[in-house]
């Protein structure tokens, strides 16, 4: 694929005119528009541009100022409390799995504690555990990341 040789240079007289260049650029790009006419027209282009910009400018209304900064703080202040909340539920959905975890291993070595002391089948108290501890712990651990969604879904809404 073939590509334009000027290019590079083009990249070096938008940098140059936007004032962010090297030495070693200036000097390249000074070399390269004393033998190239065509680079020598897109320099004379930018810079007739850049000088009708100079006159176009426009005064804006204080209160329309005030205004527009005045929304800019209120969303930010929005994306930190949303970025605050978003943390405070994964921590805890973090605690409440840490929780379930050591709750589960706990209700399990308790209920064979139990299964011994009443003389019942350690699997049949596991199984009870299961289904009145284990289970329903994780559907309310679980249930932490989803309630924020729908919320907002409710948001949307109404």
């Amino acid at each position: 694929m073939k590509t334009d040789p000027h290019a590079t240079f083009r990249d070096v007289i938008d940098k140059t005119l936007a004032g962010g260049t090297s030495p070693e650029d200036d000097r390249s790009l000074q070399e390269h528009l004393a033998a190239c006419a065509q680079c020598q027209e897109y320099l004379s282009a930018g810079t007739r541009v850049i000088a009708s910009l100079g006159g176009f400018s426009f005064d804006v209304d204080p209160r329309h100022e005030r205004k527009v900064l005045w929304s800019l703080t209120v969303r930010a202040q929005q994306l930190e409390t949303a970025q605050s909340h978003r943390r405070r539920i994964v921590w805890g959905c973090v605690g409440a799995l840490v929780l379930l975890i050591t709750g589960s291993f706990v209700a399990l070595e308790f209920g064979n504690l139990v299964a011994a002391a009443l003389s019942l089948p350690p699997m049949q108290v596991q199984r009870l555990l299961l289904l009145l501890w284990v289970i329903p712990s994780l559907c309310v651990s679980l249930l932490f990341p989803i309630l924020p969604m729908l919320s907002h879904r409710e948001e949307r809404f109404l």
